[in-house]
C-alpha cells in the first residue's frame, strides 16, 4: 500500500474518505483504515504486531503466576491464555459488532496497569483462591467499564490538542523506561542485565532498524520494524542471547480451558481495586484512541471512542471465562502504526487472529518468545519515540501562545513524568491513590484535564478559547 495518495488537496467526504472536489466516490476511495491488503502483506504486518507487542502480553499473566506461587506448566498455561483473549479483545476493537469496537488498527492485550493490585489480592486471599478471586473482580471491572462507556466518552470535548498532545506524549514518555530496560535485558535481578551484549544487541537493532528505514521502499519499508526484529534476533544467535528451552518444552495444542484454575469468587475489596484499575484503562484508552485516530486521520469522535470502550470491557469481562486478565490498549502499537502508515483495521485484525493462533498453539508462541529482550528494546525505542513525537506534533497545533496553554502543558508533563523520574515518590500514599499516581500516563492526563477545565471552561477566559479536535468524520 502506498504511504500516500498523490491527489491533489483531497477534502474529507462525510464518510470519512478522501475525494477530490467535484469527482464522485470510487472504490479506491476507501479511506486506507478501511483497506483490505493482498493476504501476504496482511499476515507479515499482523505479525509485526505480534512482535512488537508480545512481550507487554506474556509479561503481566508471568509476574501474577509467579506471584500466585503456579508451576511452570501452569504459568505457561497462564501465558497462552492472555495471548488467547488478547486476540480476542484485539478483533473486537477492530471488526467490532454493534456498539462494540472503534474499528481503528487498535490493539488490545494484558493492562499492566492491574498487576500490583491482583498481586496485592493474591497476598490478601492466598494462594488457592486468589485466582478465582481475581478473576471475579475482572469480570465485574469489564461489566462496569461497559456500562460506563457510554458515560466515559462524553469527557472528549475536555480533550482539546492541548491536552491531547501532552497526553499522548507522556505516553510515549512513560512507556521509554519500558524500551530501556528491555535493552538492558529485561530482568533486573539477572546477573548480566545492562551488560555491554545486551545494550550492543538493542543498539545494534535499532541501526539495524533505521538503515532498513531509510534504504528500502514499498512494502519492505513498511515492515521494517520486523526485518529488524529477525535481523536483531540472528544477530543474538552467535553471542548466546536467544534462549530455544522454551521451543523444546513447549506442546503444540493447548486448549484455554475454561476456568482452568476454578470458579470466579466475588470480593468486595477486590472488585472495588479492579474497579478502579478500569478507570485507569480507560483514561489511557481514551488518550490511545484520540492518538491513533490523530495518526490515521480519522479522528475520534464520541461514538467512536464509547465503542472503543465497550470494547475494552467486554474483551476484560470475557477474559476471565478463558483464564486472562483485563484488557486494554497497547500504546507500542499506536507508534507501530505511526512509524510504517500501515492505517488497515484488517492488519490489526490478522494480528489478534495471529493471537489467537499463539494462544492456541503453544509450540508457536514459544516461536515467537525467541526475539531476545534486548531486540525487543532496541525497536521498542523508536517505536515508544514515535509515540512521544507524535505527541509533541499534536502540541505544535495546541494554540500554546494563546492564553494559558503553555501552563497546562507544563505542569501537566511534570506530573505525569513524577513516576517515571522518581518511582517511589508516592510510595507514602495509600495503595488505591498509587494505583492512580503511580500511572505517569493517567496522572497527567487528570491533572492536563483540569487545568483546561480550570484555564478554558471555567471563569473568565484567560486568553482566546483553545483550538479544538477537527471535526470528526462518521465512519461507523
Amino acid at each position: 500500500m502506498p504511504e500516500s495518495r498523490p491527489a491533489p488537496e483531497p477534502t474529507k467526504t462525510e464518510a470519512g474518505t478522501d475525494a477530490r472536489p467535484d469527482t464522485p466516490a470510487r472504490p479506491d476511495d476507501t479511506h486506507p483504515v478501511d483497506q483490505m491488503l493482498p493476504p501476504l502483506k496482511l499476515f507479515s504486518a499482523g505479525l509485526q504486531h505480534v512482535a512488537a507487542m508480545y512481550a507487554g502480553v506474556v509479561a503481566p499473566p508471568l509476574v501474577v503466576g509467579i506471584g500466585v506461587g503456579l508451576s511452570t506448566a501452569d504459568i505457561a498455561f497462564l501465558m497462552s491464555a492472555s495471548l488467547f483473549t488478547s486476540g480476542i479483545a484485539t478483533l473486537l476493537q477492530t471488526l467490532g459488532f454493534w456498539k462494540v469496537g472503534a474499528r481503528l488498527p487498535f490493539v488490545n492485550g494484558v493492562s499492566f496497569a492491574g498487576v500490583a493490585p491482583m498481586l496485592a489480592i493474591a497476598k490478601a486471599e492466598g494462594p488457592e483462591d486468589a485466582l478465582p478471586v481475581i478473576y471475579g473482580a475482572v469480570i465485574v471491572a469489564g461489566v462496569f467499564g461497559f456500562l460506563l462507556a457510554p458515560f466515559f466518552c462524553k469527557l472528549i470535548r475536555f480533550f482539546p490538542p492541548v491536552v491531547t498532545g501532552t497526553v499522548i506524549t507522556l505516553i510515549g514518555v512513560s512507556l521509554l523506561p519500558v524500551a530501556f530496560n528491555w535493552a538492558q535485558g529485561g530482568n533486573a535481578q539477572a546477573p548480566d542485565h545492562g551488560s555491554l551484549t545486551h545494550i550492543g544487541l538493542a543498539t545494534a537493532t535499532l541501526l539495524i532498524t533505521v538503515v532498513l528505514r531509510r534504504v528500502l521502499t514499498g512494502f519492505l519499508k513498511q515492515i521494517s520494524i520486523l526485518l529488524g526484529l529477525v535481523a536483531g534476533t540472528l544477530l543474538s544467535l552467535p553471542l548466546g542471547v536467544a534462549d530455544f528451552s522454551a521451543v523444546g518444552d513447549a506442546d503444540i495444542i493447548g486448549l484455554p480451558t475454561p476456568f482452568h484454575f476454578g470458579a470466579p469468587q466475588f470480593a468486595a475489596a477486590a472488585i472495588i481495586s479492579m474497579c478502579i484499575v478500569m478507570l485507569v484503562s480507560m483514561t489511557e484508552s481514551t488518550a490511545d484512541v484520540l492518538a491513533l485516530g490523530e495518526i490515521v486521520e480519522r479522528p475520534a469522535d464520541e461514538r467512536t471512542l464509547a465503542a472503543a470502550l465497550r470494547a475494552d470491557g467486554l474483551g476484560t469481562a470475557l477474559s476471565p471465562l478463558f483464564n486472562g486478565f483485563a484488557a486494554s490498549a497497547f500504546a507500542q502499537n499506536v507508534g507501530l502504526v505511526a512509524i510504517t502508515r500501515v492505517r488497515s483495521r484488517f492488519v490489526v485484525a490478522a494480528a489478534g487472529g495471529i493471537l489467537l493462533l499463539l494462544g492456541l498453539c503453544p509450540l508457536l508462541a514459544s516461536v515467537v518468545a525467541l526475539i531476545p529482550q534486548p531486540v525487543l528494546g532496541g525497536v521498542g525505542i523508536a517505536l515508544f519515540g514515535t509515540v512521544a513525537a507524535s505527541g509533541i506534533q499534536t502540541l505544535a497545533g495546541a494554540a500554546l501562545e494563546r492564553g494559558d496553554n503553555v501552563l497546562i502543558v507544563a505542569i501537566s508533563l511534570g506530573a505525569g513524568i513524577i513516576p517515571i523520574a522518581a518511582p517511589d515518590f508516592y510510595h507514602a500514599f495509600p495503595e488505591g491513590a498509587r494505583i492512580v499516581l503511580d500511572s505517569g500516563i493517567s496522572t497527567g492526563c487528570v491533572v492536563a484535564v483540569l487545568l483546561n477545565l480550570a484555564f478554558n471552561h471555567l471563569g473568565p477566559k484567560t486568553g482566546p478559547a483553545p483550538e479544538t479536535l477537527p471535526a470528526p468524520a462518521a465512519h461507523h
